[in-house]
């Protein structure tokens, strides 16, 4: 399996803006039917109202990368411009 995790940080007052359009849009179900997609789920930060994290969980790093070349990431590029100050990621083991 292969893990990610992204940080996002919205513009002040965006946070629930851009979950409401990433579910509208239909990309958080896109991607959740990908082929490989085990995991992919939004947390909402308790301390910091502007702060999302995502965890991505594949089967494959292989299955993830054909991930970031799907039409609907043009969307989710697009909903980040839009809302997204600052994005972090990182790569993770789920046990």
């Amino acid at each position: 399996m292969y893990s990610i995790y992204v940080v996002y940080k919205t513009i002040p007052g965006h946070r629930e803006a851009f979950i409401r359009e990433l579910n509208e849009s239909g990309v958080a179900a896109a991607v959740r039917a990908e082929n490989g997609c085990i995991r992919y789920d939004y947390y909402l930060s308790e301390k910091d109202e502007n702060e999302i994290l995502l965890i991505e969980a594949w089967e494959t790093k292989e299955h993830q990368q054909i991930h970031v070349t799907q039409p609907h990431i043009a969307t989710l590029k697009a909903l980040k411009e839009k809302h997204v100050v600052d994005t972090k990621l990182g790569e993770f083991e789920l046990k």
